[in-house]
């Protein structure tokens, strides 16, 4: 199976370590190479992010598939890489570098937004509170595609009010659909041991999110024996907001204190 990846080389390579980004529920690569992967590779890293099974350009299918799935569609990417890379997870992502962290070591680990290890049933709540319906659908339907169905309703779950519009419909027009058989696993059919997990972790999250709680973020940074890091007026796709570029520059002094 072939999957998607777009990777940028910099000019001069001053890091050894490759970054490897791994995207959210309803995403793809393409949300990390609008500012994240140009910006780190100015800064001398060799950067990649791919599509997940089914999403983007890969193939294969989103429906039926697993958590696990998505960890081995991972693996295979870096597996694939010179040297094992730092993994940048987004939502659903973090949660998918968490699972992979359990049974492999990294240099480092950075979580945006993350699914928090102990399940999505707090964004749940969140999703059927704003809309009810949405929440039947997907219930009823066995497919997540209902929470990005109209731009508005990308909108509250992704971004700021004060989005361009025109941005706005760019991404929508790029979402997937996602997996409900992945869903489940987050609900509780495969939750993250995070006691296996032994790399360094930075854990950031957005005040204006609006599926992954601040307390949700702090629990999750808590789990690793860290300190959960929230950045003020912005939602949830922090690698695609306004205000993308202190986020990426946080990840870049915290490699540099590592010394990656």
């Amino acid at each position: 199976m072939k999957l998607e990846t777009i990777t940028r080389m910099p000019k001069v390579q001053t890091h050894q370590t490759p970054l490897l980004f791994v995207h959210g529920m309803w995403h793809g690569a393409w949300c990390w190479d609008e500012f994240f992967l140009p910006y780190f590779a100015e800064q001398g890293y060799h950067v990649t992010a791919l599509s997940l099974r089914g999403h983007g350009n890969s193939e294969g299918k989103i429906a039926g598939s697993s958590i696990m799935d998505y960890v081995r569609d991972v693996a295979e990417v870096t597996n694939a890489l010179p040297t094992p890379p730092v993994l940048v997870g987004h939502s659903m992502g973090g949660f998918i570098v968490q699972k992979y962290l359990e049974q492999n070591n990294t240099p480092a680990g950075v979580l945006l937004a993350p699914a928090p290890p102990y399940g999505v049933w707090h964004g749940t709540w969140l999703v059927f509170k704003h809309s009810p319906l949405t929440l039947l659908k997907i219930l009823t339907q066995f497919r997540l595609a209902p929470v990005v169905e109209t731009s508005e309703s990308t909108r509250w779950a992704f971004f700021s009010h004060d989005i361009p519009r025109e941005q706005l419909l760019k991404y929508h027009a790029s979402m997937n659909d996602e997996s409900f058989r992945m869903y489940l696993d987050l609900l509780g059919l495969n939750l993250v041991n995070t006691k296996k997990v032994k790399t360094p972790l930075l854990v950031l999250g957005a005040r204006d999110d609006t599926v992954i709680s601040n307390g949700d973020v702090e629990k999750t940074a808590k789990a690793y024996n860290t300190q959960g890091e929230i950045f003020p007026n912005m939602a949830h796709d922090m690698m695609l907001e306004t205000g993308w570029k202190p986020v990426a520059e946080r990840i870049l002094n915290w490699l540099k204190e590592k010394g990656i």
